[in-house]
């Protein structure tokens, strides 16, 4: 006798219903009261019908008005990638068929996303939903209106709540469709939505370019110059911008799934990379290399004169100081942005024989490709060894006819580390350390939870 289509269908959900009244039950004590009300609500029938109630709450989409402003209110939508037309630019039709839809709503209705995301037979409850499938409405109920009823509900979650409609806090964009810029009815008013669903699949394969284990070990094989049949991906100046706050379940399932990390590629134009910034290599310090700078030598050359002249103490002498001063952190700060901008890890080379304070602060994206690299420069003190070589160098070139020794070192040292340009860099550094951390630590957290 053949088995009723929908017995394993049934068992699939009774199951799903069974773990969650045990999680709720094994709290209680068995002799609680709220244990017959926990039990009356995990019948079937009961569940079921509360869970087709409460979906209302939840909306299941692919494009979300959240992330643009979290206290908008207005349309969000669920597109399927084989519902759009395909063009030549990255976009949410080339999403492939097992893409991950978000969920917006009611963070406390989020067990009935849980609920229609069961898989069967390579395909999940929502897609049966949607596709009305047979099997399912005989698993839900005997009775066909009932089960149709609730395959209805369910079936909303894909549905926007209402009709169409923006908000103040949205953004929106006057479209040019017509030949005439001054006349209002050549315009289309746009208002674009976040495409989450792609860009929970862009920081997937991102994370899995920068942290996973095929990537550690292509990078690996580079650094001691083996062979490795991976290659890996860098993503040069790539941002984090978090969404949501302490509570990036507000925004959506997925960005509270990313702990509300979401990734801003670099769109810029090409850095022109001139003769000048080369590597440093095979050189103990890059300080001689500041130093024959035009700018930073007609800076010395001018702070020299100005010390050798007796200055007095007065306002306009200590004011022209300052300026030659603030110039000459200036100019070490640029210094550094054009060693930044060189290929990440260039300071692996067997040819580099800077101290290691110095490659700490020149070469920092070699920490994303390298955590053993990562581990020793948030451990070491590098900024302070930095303003003592600074100090030395500065010393030593103004020191020629002057009478410079351990006052004046700790005074240049005192100046580097008190500038403001210095200071918003050191932040931008910390910042930038610590949102790596959370990044792998998120990225480790999301492999022991598959």
């Amino acid at each position: 006798m053949a088995s009723d289509p929908g017995t394993g269908l049934r068992a699939l959900i009774e199951g799903f219903l069974q773990e969650r009244f045990d999680a709720k039950a094994e709290k209680l004590v068995p002799d609680d009261p709220k244990r017959d009300e926990l039990v009356a609500q995990f019948q079937f029938d009961a569940w079921i019908s509360d869970a087709a109630r409460r979906v209302a709450q939840l909306q299941v989409v692919t494009h979300s008005l959240k992330p643009i402003h979290p206290d908008a209110k207005g349309t969000n939508l669920y597109v399927p990638p084989e519902s759009l037309s395909a063009h030549p630019a990255v976009g949410s039709h080339v999403l492939p068929a097992d893409f991950l839809g978000d969920v917006v709503g009611n963070a406390a209705a989020l067990d009935v996303y849980k609920f229609l995301k069961l898989e069967h037979q390579g395909k999940s409850l929502l897609e049966r939903v949607l596709e009305n499938d047979a099997e399912l409405a005989a698993a839900l109920s005997d009775d066909p209106e009932q089960a149709h009823a609730w395959m209805q509900a369910f079936a909303a979650i894909t549905e926007p709540r209402g009709g169409e409609a923006s908000h103040t806090r949205a953004k929106q964009l006057y479209w040019l469709v017509g030949e005439d810029p001054v006349d209002n009815n050549d315009y289309h008013l746009l208002a674009p939505l976040y495409a989450t669903s792609l860009a929970h699949s862009v920081i997937l394969a991102i994370n899995a370019d920068r942290f996973g284990e095929a990537a550690k070990a292509a990078r690996k094989a580079r650094r001691e110059q083996a062979f490795s049949e991976e290659g890996y991906h860098d993503y040069p100046n790539l941002a984090v911008q978090k969404l949501g706050g302490t509570k990036p379940q507000n925004i959506s399932q997925l960005n509270s799934e990313r702990g509300g990390s979401n990734y801003l590629l670099a769109s810029l134009p090409p850095r022109w990379a001139s003769q000048d910034t080369k590597a440093p290599l095979l050189t103990d310090s890059v300080f001689p290399r500041f130093g024959r700078r035009r700018e930073v030598k007609r800076l010395v050359s001018d702070l020299r004169r100005f010390l050798e002249s007796s200055p007095s103490h007065d306002y306009q002498a200590r004011g022209l100081r300052d300026d030659l001063n603030a110039a000459l952190m200036d100019e070490l700060m640029l210094f550094t942005m054009q060693l930044h901008g060189l290929p990440p890890g260039w300071s692996n080379d067997d040819k580099c024989r800077l101290p290691a304070e110095e490659v700490y602060w020149l070469d920092p994206g070699r920490a994303e490709i390298d955590e053993a690299f990562r581990e020793a420069r948030e451990s070491t003190d590098w900024e302070s060894a930095i303003r003592q070589r600074f100090a030395n160098w500065l010393n030593h070139a103004l020191g020629r006819k002057l009478p410079l020794g351990d006052t004046e070192h700790r005074h240049w040292s005192r100046e580097l580390e008190r500038d403001a340009t210095y200071q918003r860099w050191l932040e931008r550094d910390r910042r930038w350390m610590e949102s790596l951390d959370h990044e792998l630590d998120d990225w480790q957290g999301g492999l022991g939870n598959e």
